[in-house]
């Protein structure tokens, strides 16, 4: 289907939504050095744990920075949150993504679950 994205047959690579919202330093950095090389900092940061980015942007509202990003598995999307988070300059949510076929994959199963008290 034209516009939705749907993950290549074989690949190993699981898309995660990227969400940064600048804390005040982080802010004046962006100022500072200007979209361009934040971009390729973030490129870097992601390249350097085996991902890349598919698409980046600003905005203006809760979230300063919204992007689509591929990691090879869940260890490294967290090292890079981890890595980002803990300067202090940067609140980052990554929300791994799931394809159409993936979630047809779990509406098809029937999990047993037990709610408390029941």
């Amino acid at each position: 289907m034209p516009g939705i994205p749907i993950r290549q047959k074989g690949s190993t690579m699981s898309k995660y939504l990227i969400r940064g919202s600048y804390k005040p330093d982080g802010v004046k950095g962006l100022m500072q050095e200007g979209g361009s090389k934040r971009l390729a900092a973030a490129t870097a940061a992601i390249e350097s744990v085996g991902g890349s980015i598919d698409s980046f942007y600003y905005a203006f509202g809760d979230d300063d920075v919204v992007g689509i990003c591929d990691f090879p598995d869940a260890a490294s999307a967290t090292a890079l949150s981890m890595m980002i988070n803990s300067s202090g300059a940067v609140t980052l949510t990554l929300t791994p993504l799931m394809t159409v076929e993936e979630v047809d994959a779990a509406a098809a199963m029937t999990p047993t679950y037990r709610p408390p008290g029941a």
